[in-house]
């Protein structure tokens, strides 16, 4: 969540910037709970230290041999009074905690205000490519052949939006994962293997809940005291320190998770939308990173950098995009996404989005680390990046490395992960 101090401040600078967003917001009532929270919790405090004063005279006056049944009696109207307020803060509390957790990210002062129209290309690898001498074909009808996927057992056993991976199709896969891990662990990340079933205290502290409370799947149905199973690694990783207070020496910390991913989401009959582009489950190895405040811009950079690095030995083409204010995911201030060229589609489709939500949600969470020279405790600032989601990398390879004999080559980087198998050949 955003702090409460820049919205009482400022916040018509605020507003606009939920504005670059397409959000309009309206402080009012926000204001005026925050309003009624101080003055009641300075007369709520007075009143404390009145009591607190008049109490510790009472053993005097006994002494003293005098009446003090009046005063007690005060007193304890009094602390009836204090406990009667301290439940109407609890409640102010709440409400103003509620609007807070709604309220998105603020997003950078350098981004495009809109949506996906202003998203700018900054970056491009590659070209794209060209097949001389024969039609290429596109990845589900590749997939098919080449006997990788089976759509029409994945619909049979799971419904519209599933798959089966099979043969050179499930070690294709495998392979890709471990690429992507063993380039993670080398450069310092931590791996992990998550719970795929969180708590709804996840779902809070990544930013995703109350609003996308809709979007993940309930495994007993939509509740605070019901589990759900990840959307992605991210909701985990990022709840790590949930409530925890770290020592400045130990960052940054960088982890890496494999995980499925499950999502509210079916695949559409849209030609974009084929094969596996979208669906409820898919595989992915997610980075997040804990820095400190001034250390969360080099972070964001290091992470687009690493998501780039696996694209581009795997040898695809693809573009860097900066996405635009409004484009950017609730709980994020900015992000940047690697989009694969997919040639049957004739567009660029998203494989990693790498993301900085700066204190937005360590704040939700609760996490800080302590300042070596100050003693004072700051807020952790986290980020998170695909690296990578499978399920549009494996088109991705198939389409652009297809040959005219229907075979695809595959990238020399997984090659030692498929026992030295340098080609995926149609099924006889």
């Amino acid at each position: 969540m955003i702090a409460l101090e820049l919205i009482r401040e400022n916040p018509e600078k605020i507003k606009a910037r939920y504005l670059a967003r397409g959000k309009e917001v309206d402080f009012t009532e926000l204001l005026k709970l925050d309003k009624e929270r101080r003055e009641k919790t300075k007369a709520v405090e007075d009143m404390k230290a009145e009591r607190n004063r008049v109490s510790s005279e009472v053993p005097m006056l006994k002494k003293q041999g005098k009446d003090v049944q009046d005063i007690v009696k005060k007193m304890k109207e009094l602390g009836e009074k204090i406990a009667a307020q301290d439940k109407v803060l609890d409640e102010i509390n709440e409400k103003i905690n509620y609007i807070l957790l709604c309220l998105p990210n603020l997003p950078d002062e350098d981004l495009l205000p809109g949506g996906k129209e202003n998203n700018k290309p900054i970056y491009t690898f590659g070209k794209k490519p060209e097949f001389k001498g024969f039609e290429p074909k596109n990845h589900v009808d590749l997939c098919k052949n080449l006997g990788l996927i089976d759509y029409e057992r994945g619909v049979k056993l799971a419904g519209n939006g599933a798959w089966i991976y099979t043969g050179d199709g499930a070690r294709l896969e495998w392979a890709l994962l471990n690429f992507f891990i063993d380039e993670h662990i080398k450069d310092g990340f931590e791996f992990m293997l998550l719970p795929h079933m969180l708590s709804y205290e996840c779902g809070l502290g990544a930013g995703q809940f109350p609003k996308f409370e809709d979007e993940v799947y309930w495994i007993d149905g939509k509740d605070r005291n019901n589990k759900f199973l990840l959307p992605t690694a991210e909701t985990g990783l990022v709840n790590f320190y949930r409530g925890e207070i770290l020592k400045e020496d130990v960052l940054p910390k960088k982890f890496c998770a494999y995980t499925p991913c499950y999502r509210r989401e079916a695949g559409s009959y849209r030609a974009e939308e084929r094969g596996m582009v979208r669906g409820h489950q898919f595989n992915k190895v997610e980075m997040v990173m804990y820095t400190k405040r001034d250390e969360s811009d080099n972070a964001f950079e290091y992470l687009v950098k690493k998501a780039q690095s696996l694209v581009e030995k795997l040898g695809l083409h693809y573009q860097l995009v900066k996405l635009a204010a409004g484009d950017c995911s609730d709980s994020m201030c900015r992000t940047y996404d690697i989009e694969v060229w997919i040639p049957s589609m004739g567009i660029y489709k998203e494989i990693s989005s790498v993301s900085n939500a700066r204190d937005y949600q360590a704040r939700r969470s609760a996490m800080r680390y302590r300042d070596s020279k100050t003693g004072k405790t700051e807020y952790l600032h986290t980020l998170n990046g695909s690296g990578l989601a499978t399920s549009r990398v494996l088109p991705a390879i198939v389409e652009q490395f297809q040959n005219a004999d229907g075979s695809v080559t595959i990238p020399e980087v997984l090659r030692k992960y498929m026992g030295g198998q340098t080609l995926l050949v149609p099924r006889a």
